[in-house]
């Protein structure tokens, strides 16, 4: 039987998130997701009076590729994928996962190629489309976030499907803030961070770019950062898993970075010289979201919590300069029953235990 809720969220999509308009041609690039998404998308598109362009991947054989990748292979590939991203308006991607570490035994030099050659795709569909990326429930990620399938689909939907047009005016009122904001304090268990966010724009984000969505991210002045953090949510990054990690600054560089796998952090950091600076900066809002699940798209926005970046920033958005094939989103939870942690602006104090203390703030707790 059809679920009623995959029609809702290509709906969203649509209509709300990517705003496709008669003519639009919108890339739909699906990994591991199932017809009927694909399929509810397709008529979506075609109802706007728009051309649906469809690209479906598989992610084992993506692995395969990924294993043999060469530098000739892997620039043609980037160039016919630019050549079309350059025809879009706009552009979702659907991405299911039945394995998070399907990738983690793609040798490193392969990866950081990869990652070199497809950038300026990113980097195009970035700052020259409407788009959105989402994830696709499986069993896997019911399995990651310790829920049963049935309840993990009910879950994502509901993440999914929330009124993010009705949180807009307390996150427009953050963004406001974080914009007049020069000096950030932020303090936690394992964590005494200091940097500015002098002239840097911050960008609320309520369903226009991913989905699950509920955050406003701004970037750190690049050499700005100084102390310490450490992240208390798991992570995975480049098909590896990472508890524990540890950060510290000098200067806006990360001259010291520890974890479960010490080994692996400093390499991926070691990736290029923007790897070890801060590229985003961003405080999450989406109540619905309460505990981490090795899933990015959902760990960043988790209410209560805030992601500090290593690596690249958005170009062209909120933009402090730093360049580099590393984006990496490691999440701290500040709510009492993660430890408790502050956020200070300017001597102000913003959020304290994961709850906001200014009035136009508070309908984000």
């Amino acid at each position: 039987m059809h679920d009623s809720r995959i029609d809702q969220l290509a709906r969203q999509l649509i209509r709300y998130s990517t705003q496709v308009r008669k003519g639009d041609r919108v890339m739909l690039d699906l990994y591991d997701a199932p017809n009927s998404i694909a399929i509810a998308l397709i008529r979506e598109v075609v109802k706007a009076k728009a051309m649906p362009v469809v690209k479906l991947h598989d992610t084992i054989v993506t692995r395969e590729l990924m294993k043999h990748a060469e530098a000739e292979s892997y620039a043609m590939l980037a160039k016919n994928n630019l050549d079309l991203m350059k025809e879009m308006d706009c552009y979702i991607a659907v991405r299911g996962s039945h394995n998070i570490t399907e990738t983690s035994d793609v040798p490193a030099d392969k990866m950081k190629l990869v990652a070199e050659k497809m950038r300026a795709v990113i980097n195009h569909r970035v700052n020259h489309t409407r788009w959105c990326v989402l994830r696709w429930p499986t069993s896997a990620m019911a399995q990651q976030a310790s829920m049963s399938t049935e309840a993990f689909e009910d879950f994502y939907f509901r993440v999914c499907l929330l009124d993010y047009k009705s949180l807009m005016p307390a996150m427009k009122a953050l963004k406001e803030l974080m914009d007049k904001a020069n000096k950030v304090h932020i303090k936690g268990p394992g964590t005494d961070l200091r940097f500015s966010l002098k002239g840097l724009k911050a960008i609320p984000c309520g369903g226009d770019h991913n989905i699950p969505d509920g955050e406003v991210f701004s970037a750190p002045v690049r050499d700005s950062v100084e102390g310490h953090i450490t992240y208390n949510t798991p992570s995975i990054y480049q098909g590896i898993a990472f508890d524990n990690v540890r950060l510290e600054f000098s200067k806006g560089k990360i001259v010291k970075a520890t974890a479960n796998n010490t080994k692996a952090i400093n390499r991926i950091l070691d990736s290029d010289e923007g790897a070890r600076y801060i590229g985003e900066f961003a405080i999450a809002v989406n109540k619905e979201i309460r505990e981490p699940m090795r899933d990015i798209l959902f760990d960043e926005k988790i209410g209560g919590s805030f992601h500090f970046t290593p690596g690249q920033a958005y170009e062209g958005i909120t933009d402090n300069g730093n360049r580099s094939q590393v984006h990496w989103d490691l999440v701290n939870i500040q709510r009492p029953d993660y430890g408790g942690g502050e956020i200070w602006f300017d001597g102000r104090l913003i959020r304290k235990n994961g709850k906001f203390l200014p009035r136009e703030l508070q309908k984000l707790n």
